[in-house]
């Protein structure tokens, strides 16, 4: 297994995550962060397109509502990945091993969230490990890192050895991923195969944590490859908007310029504008505006507004 040598991320109490311990006591960890490997999909190359597959009988059953989907979909889009597919699947082991075998086939970048934790039900590296034709091998410095984090925590030192044995699959990766310590107070990794598929816990803080620290170890596009979105609101009920921005769409379309309405129930609609000429953008947004008597938003104003309904 090839390791980036670096450190995972202590767990925050707040997670419920295995080894937190207390905020009020919890020690500062500085383990070391992973050297940034080579460019996984070749000197020159980036990433241009990108997938999540969520892991989760709970996802599926409704007990546990997916924040991660939604974060990841607002990390590709401010860092210029156009991300094409977002499946979840259960915690069946065929059912992942097709999904994650198709979507590092089709994408540079894939993402899974979920699934990796001590419980029988946490299938998602064995799984990854079948679908790679890869053994299971346990990880020592990650093993070691977990030790760590824990060494305070009488209720965990004290465990039985099948306790110890289920904790320890935390740290059972398919033999020849990439390990990847991604800050020095995170004791979790991040697991990747195939230079593309990145292995994410389900916790969103955490995962959140993860993906954000992840930035340094991808090839990410160029800022001139990242596209610019402005959006309008208007109180205009939307099918009397339809006609002019389909004749808009129409209109800008071979300019690379994408166009989007999304209704807000009796208040009205946002337009959405997208391009990678921030400028241009901006001048089509004054040119919405005006027509359907509507106003500028900003991306935080449009967040807030949104999240209040």
């Amino acid at each position: 297994m090839s390791t980036a040598t670096s450190a995972p991320t202590a767990p925050d109490s707040s997670k419920s995550a295995e080894g937190a311990i207390p905020s009020q006591e919890q020690p500062q960890w500085n383990f070391p962060v992973s050297p940034v490997p080579e460019n996984p999909l070749g000197e020159g190359n980036y990433i241009k397109t990108a997938a999540a597959l969520i892991i989760g009988d709970e996802i599926l059953n409704g007990k546990t509502l997916d924040r991660n989907s939604n974060y990841f979909a607002r990390f590709c889009f401010e860092n210029g990945i156009d991300l094409k597919r977002i499946e979840v699947v259960p915690d069946e082991e065929d059912d992942i091993v097709e999904a994650a075998r198709r979507l590092v086939k089709n994408y540079d970048f894939v993402i899974t969230s979920g699934g990796i934790g001590p419980t029988h039900d946490d299938i998602t590296y064995a799984s990854l490990a079948k679908a790679f034709d890869q053994p299971l091998e346990h990880h020592a410095e990650t093993l070691r890192r977990m030790g760590e984090m824990i060494r305070h925590r009488t209720d965990l030192s004290q465990q039985t050895e099948e306790q110890r044995t289920a904790r320890e699959r935390m740290a059972l990766f398919p033999a020849r991923a990439e390990v990847l310590y991604i800050a020095p107070d995170v004791w979790v990794p991040v697991v990747r195969l195939e230079g593309k598929l990145c292995v994410f816990p389900g916790i969103p803080r955490l995962f959140q944590r993860m993906i954000d620290g992840l930035v340094s170890f991808l090839p990410l596009p160029p800022p001139s490859e990242r596209p610019f979105r402005q959006q309008v609101f208007t109180v205009l009920p939307e099918s009397s908007i339809a006609p002019f921005l389909t004749a808009l769409q129409a209109r800008t379309k071979a300019a690379g310029v994408r166009v989007g309405s999304y209704p807000l129930l009796t208040k009205g609609v946002y337009v959405s504008l997208i391009g990678r000429d921030a400028d241009a953008v901006r001048v089509l947004a004054e040119e919405v505006a005006a027509e359907l008597e509507g106003r500028l938003v900003s991306e935080e104003e449009a967040h807030k507004e949104k999240a209040a309904l």
